[in-house]
């Protein structure tokens, strides 16, 4: 990638304090850069970052595919600015309550934001610095400033919480397109492997996991419960940093 075009990205990541670019060559465009990004993000909500394209982003918006690159400069910087774009979404409200009801709303807003566009969970490469990913980052650190940690800490936290709520979206996610493409539930799956699973694992065989199982089983109508399990480790992370703040 050439520097013209790390320049020209990140002027396209912050158009609105900088002012709209415009177009390098040829006639006058016919959409905003706006338009562009939000006719790319739903690209990627309906067919997933592996499969989108600058061609489909073009389609979409009937134009040719060298025009869109008077728009932006290729498909990573375009991935770029939606990423910036989706994260600000729901914007940034002033955080309440206690320490764990405020890393609460951080780690639910990384939740929220992966399920409400999985190809998020899909991006390999490093992300540019725009508006709304600097405005996350002060929001989330907002959220435990003055609570004893060093700054150091205060990263480092930001960085647990939102990875274990990463991690906790991506199973959740990843099991809710299972049962789509399977066309079954949990219980429905379940119940057609239930007698060859009966054969090959005798009660007796695995006494600590059928128990458990079983427990789990009844209380979720499912092979797992990722919201429940979701919950429960984020309290057992606050009550770690709660005992680190103690100590």
């Amino acid at each position: 990638m050439e520097i013209g075009d790390v320049d020209r990205t990140l002027a396209l990541l912050w158009r609105r304090t900088l002012g709209a670019p415009q177009g390098s060559r040829g006639p006058r465009q016919r959409f905003s850069v706006d338009e562009v990004v939000r006719a790319a993000i739903a690209v990627a909500d309906a067919d997933g970052l592996p499969a989108f394209s600058m061609r489909k982003v073009a389609d979409r918006l009937g134009l040719k595919l060298m025009s869109l690159y008077t728009y932006v400069p290729g498909r990573s910087e375009l991935i770029g600015l939606m990423i910036d774009e989706v994260i600000g979404e729901d914007g940034f409200p002033p955080h309440s309550g206690d320490l764990r009801q405020r890393l609460t709303a951080v780690a639910r807003q990384v939740w929220d934001d992966l399920h409400r566009h999985p190809w998020l969970l899909q991006v390999e490469y490093r992300p540019w610095i725009g508006p709304h990913m600097s405005a996350k980052y002060e929001w989330q650190l907002s959220a435990i400033e003055g609570a004893g940690f060093t700054d150091l800490e205060m990263d480092q936290v930001v960085t647990l919480v939102e990875g274990f709520a990463r991690s906790a979206a991506q199973q959740d996610i990843a099991a809710r397109r299972a049962a789509e493409q399977s066309g079954m539930t949990d219980a429905e799956w379940w119940e057609i492997n239930a007698p060859v699973l009966a054969r090959v694992m005798p009660p007796g065989d695995f006494p600590i996991s059928g128990r458990v199982g079983e427990a789990a089983g009844r209380e979720y109508n499912a092979i797992a419960d990722p919201e429940r399990s979701f919950q429960f480790g984020l309290e057992r992370i606050l009550d770690g940093l709660e005992d680190l703040l103690d100590r």
